[in-house]
């Protein structure tokens, strides 16, 4: 009975209708957007454009362990270069820090679409990535 007069009081059938909207609503939200995907784990092609010497092109290779990512440089031949010293993982975005000609240097990356990222290199040139697909 109170039921009864709740919903005549409240226009009824559309407070009912909204409840039941509400409740579809939350209850349909997609498990993977609380789950966060591990984008950065994988070889990257990455250039940097406009540096004194040049457009640069480097290999990145961050694998996770243990948690954590962890990585080299790499040249065309697949050589290790150098070791990350440190690499900051925020929610979307990294920041690689490294050790090129004697300078300590970082790059800022961020996914865009198609296995892409972008981003800069001390915050002064430019930087675009490309994942690189092994052959099997």
């Amino acid at each position: 009975m109170k039921w009864r007069r709740c919903a005549d009081l409240w226009g009824g059938r559309y407070l009912i209708g909204i409840g039941i909207f509400v409740l579809l609503f939350l209850g349909a939200r997609p498990a993977s957007a609380q789950a966060t995907t591990d984008y950065f784990p994988g070889k990257w092609k990455v250039t940097v454009f406009g540096t004194p010497n040049g457009d640069a092109v480097m290999f990145f290779l961050l694998e996770r362990k243990e948690g954590k990512l962890i990585g080299t440089v790499r040249d065309s031949t697949d050589k290790e270069m150098t070791k990350f010293s440190q690499i900051d993982e925020k929610e979307k975005n990294i920041t690689v820090y490294f050790t090129a000609q004697g300078y300590d240097v970082n790059v800022y990356l961020e996914p865009v679409p198609a296995d892409s990222v972008k981003g800069s290199l001390m915050g002064m040139f430019d930087a675009r990535g490309v994942r690189v697909k092994e052959e099997k």
